[in-house]
């Protein structure tokens, strides 16, 4: 992406974070534990399939071992203290096929207003303010990525 292209998204966007945000996941594990509304790691089938083929699995052998149905909508079993079930010693094990929740994290619409991000996300996320800075245009591709995410599993997948 060219410097270009950077600027013009930033001056496009009014929001807080037009300028970038700097973060970098730190592996502190913290975003893979419940956190209120936060709590579940919702599925698509595309999130399934793609989980399932990291861990060497078929889809519905993934499914039936690592996921629950609720409200009509697949989601992660939660594994010890409320956390993902991948989560190990601060870890996940299934990084390179986590979901796109995961993938997106900490861009999520519903964080992306400045008091939500320095009151929740800020607190419990010690990877904000570390790193390398995420462009506006960045963040806007993530927060995209999660709305079509939400998308489909509103409308069933």
């Amino acid at each position: 992406m060219t410097s270009t292209k950077v600027q013009q998204t930033s001056e496009k966007t009014s929001e807080w974070w037009a300028q970038g945000v700097r973060f970098e996941c730190q592996g502190s594990g913290q975003c893979c534990v419940s956190h209120g509304e936060f709590g579940f790691v919702w599925m698509t089938l595309e999130d399934r399939r793609r989980m399932a083929a990291a861990l060497k699995m078929t889809t519905s052998a993934f499914t039936r071992k690592y996921c629950l149905m609720t409200d009509g909508l697949y989601r992660l079993k939660d594994g010890a203290n409320e956390a993902c079930v991948f989560l190990k010693e601060k870890r996940c094990t299934a990084y390179k096929g986590r979901p796109t929740q995961c993938r997106t994290w900490p861009f999520w619409p519903e964080v992306m207003n400045a008091k939500t991000w320095k009151t929740e996300v800020a607190r419990f996320c010690p990877g904000v303010g570390r790193g390398r800075v995420h462009s506006a245009q960045e963040i806007e591709a993530a927060l995209a990525e999660q709305r079509r995410s939400e998308e489909i599993l509103v409308s069933g997948g």
